[in-house]
């Protein structure tokens, strides 16, 4: 029940001095109305880019883009934010008069990604619309310009390495040529092997002759067995010369011999040579030919890589200004305007009847102790 009474009264409070509040709403909203009237207007052009994802990526998980991905995009705010080249602008558009760089930027520039898209906005507020919209499309540009530069760098040192070792693998398989040529010329296979094949020829022919030899011998010997002592002595010579020979048959061979087993070790050594030589050689152009697929994948990948900036909205000239908005301080005086009153009132209402609780308390003790004896 006190609480309805104390409402009422203070709602009768308040009628008995709504004088006092209108006035209030009426201060406030004039000097709302001059501070924003007198305030400078404010434009705010906006420019606004789209991160298109890497064209070689899959359609279906360019769609499904994970929070994780979003979070990362973050990454070309910095590019559109960038302290060098926000004073490039500055530069270019004289804005800078007798401030810090870093104030200017705070007040003039907001770059943001618009949530849960791959939308960069990049606002510029200045006093003229015209300039406001120019420096916006101008920080888009070179947003855009700075973003391909990085690509193209990254692409052009990725290209550069892979060339380098594509040359690199030409010049070892020039190399192994050069020296395929010089084995081939210095220490031919074939030649040996021809040298190899007439001597196996001429030990053939020896072996033969040996052959020969020792049935002469053999039959010389049977024939002295059975012949008188003239002919026994001619067959004794005869079988003398044969053994002769027959050493030099066996000299002869052992000479071969050595000799060809000489040329089948160098013809092993030299055919060893060759061949790890052309194994090197396969495996250089292979590795070769597996550069120059990579490098002619690389090249083709290049506009693919990383993710592409495009201005979907260079901005327009705005026409109403951003600030001051003298709807919203007029309401926002308003506002004021009223709750002023009322807290001062309620305060003033409790003052009062604080001092009327006291003076009835005092009147009644002062009573009390003149009615005593």
């Amino acid at each position: 029940m006190n609480d309805v009474v104390d409402a009422s009264v203070y709602i009768r409070y308040l009628a008995q001095r709504w004088r006092f509040t209108a006035l209030s709403c009426l201060v406030a909203l004039a000097i709302a109305g001059i501070v924003s009237f007198a305030a400078q207007r404010q434009y705010t052009a906006t420019a606004r880019l789209f991160i298109e994802s890497p064209a070689g990526s899959d359609p279906r998980a360019a769609m499904a883009v994970s929070p994780i991905y979003l979070e990362s995009l973050k990454t070309y705010e910095q590019f559109a934010a960038s302290d060098s080249l926000f004073q490039n602008a500055a530069g270019r558009f004289q804005l800078q008069k007798n401030q810090p760089i870093e104030t200017l930027k705070k007040r003039v520039l907001r770059v943001g990604i618009v949530r849960n898209t791959r939308i960069l906005e990049i606002s510029a507020t200045l006093p003229e619309p015209r300039k406001a919209q120019a420096l916006a499309q101008y920080i888009a540009e070179q947003t855009v310009a700075l973003n391909r530069s990085l690509a193209g760098k990254g692409a052009g040192e990725l290209l550069a390495g892979i060339e380098q070792q594509a040359a690199d693998a030409r010049a070892q398989l020039e190399r192994d040529d050069a020296a395929l040529a010089r084995l081939r010329s210095e220490d031919p296979v074939e030649t040996l092997q021809s040298s190899i094949n007439d001597l196996a020829g001429v030990r053939s022919k020896l072996l033969e002759q040996f052959a020969n030899t020792r049935l002469e011998l053999a039959d010389a010997g049977e024939r002295e067995k059975q012949s008188s002592s003239t002919e026994a002595e001619l067959l004794r010579k005869e079988k003398s010369n044969a053994a002769v020979r027959l050493g030099e048959v066996e000299k002869q061979l052992a000479d071969l011999d050595r000799q060809i087993a000489e040329q089948q070790k160098l013809l092993g050594a030299r055919a060893a040579r060759r061949d790890q030589l052309e194994a090197s050689r396969k495996a250089d152009q292979n590795g070769l030919a597996a550069l120059e697929t990579r490098l002619r994948d690389a090249r083709n990948d290049l506009p693919y890589l990383g993710e592409r900036l495009t201005i979907i909205d260079p901005g327009v000239v705005p026409e109403r200004p951003s600030s001051p908005n003298i709807q919203l301080n007029l309401l926002a005086a308003a506002l004021l305007g009223i709750l002023f009153p009322l807290v001062y009132l309620a305060l003033a209402l409790n003052v009062q009847q604080s001092r009327a609780s006291g003076d009835v308390i005092r009147a009644l003790a002062r009573s009390a102790h003149e009615r005593e004896p």
